[in-house]
């Protein structure tokens, strides 16, 4: 080996670093913003001001690009050319889309796993229902939340498809954590329990497609909770 291969060698290993330090940064700005805009301190509807928060993380320009890049690809923020970056708005037509995306993506998921659900997966998701049930009777609901997410995900996390699994968990966030809200609907949560225990009393039969029709058609169907939503974002 001479030494201008030993040089583009070592040339090529700084930009591999580079490269690898430049997407770490990128992932902890994203992981930034989307705790602010949890938080509540990005608004929907608001435009953010670029300079100001990178030089408050002490930044570049690209890291920020490429978080900001990302959160839109993802639904929570718009970027318009010479106008800036905004803050997406929930709109209720946007509700109605991950309504449908989420209840397709659920029902393939659970059509997917019929040989590898056991009676264990199913009584976890009992010991779920009850949490969720006493959780509403002292009015947590953040643990109420928490247990509907681990409820979805026993499912969710047999299915071999980590694709699906992650897209549903972001559409999850867009729907519930940018702003977390801090009030719910009582009634709403009562009978999506009653649903939840439906789901799991078809899976404990092996009824595998009539619980992926359930969770599609009904848990995640937009105009069966319609009055719901409505009333909970509008």
């Amino acid at each position: 080996m001479n030494k201008s291969d030993g040089f583009e060698i070592k040339h090529s290993i700084k930009n591999k670093a580079c490269a690898i330090n430049s997407e770490s940064l990128a992932s902890s700005v994203y992981e930034e913003l989307k705790r602010r805009l949890n938080a509540g301190m990005l608004k929907p509807g608001q435009f953010i001001d670029l300079t100001a928060l990178g030089n408050e993380l002490g930044i570049s320009r690209t890291p920020l690009r490429d978080a900001l890049i990302r959160l839109e690809l993802e639904g929570f923020i718009v970027i318009y050319q010479r106008r800036g970056v905004m803050v997406k708005v929930l709109q209720l037509s946007d509700i109605r889309d991950i309504y449908q995306i989420i209840g397709a993506l659920e029902a393939s998921a659970i059509e997917e796993i019929s040989k590898r659900f056991r009676a264990s997966d199913a009584d976890k998701m009992d010991s779920l229902c009850v949490e969720m049930a006493d959780a509403l009777s002292v009015d947590d609901f953040d643990r109420y939340y928490r247990a509907n997410l681990e409820f979805h995900d026993i499912y969710l996390e047999l299915s071999e498809n980590k694709k699906l699994i992650d897209n549903v968990h972001i559409l999850k966030e867009r729907l519930y954590d940018f702003p977390r809200r801090s009030s719910y609907i009582k009634e709403w949560e009562l009978d999506s329990i009653a649903e939840h225990a439906e789901i799991v009393k078809r899976l404990r039969s092996a009824d595998f497609k009539g619980a992926a029709s359930y969770v599609k058609d009904v848990h995640w169907s937009f105009e069966v909770q319609e009055r719901y939503i409505r009333k909970y974002y509008v």
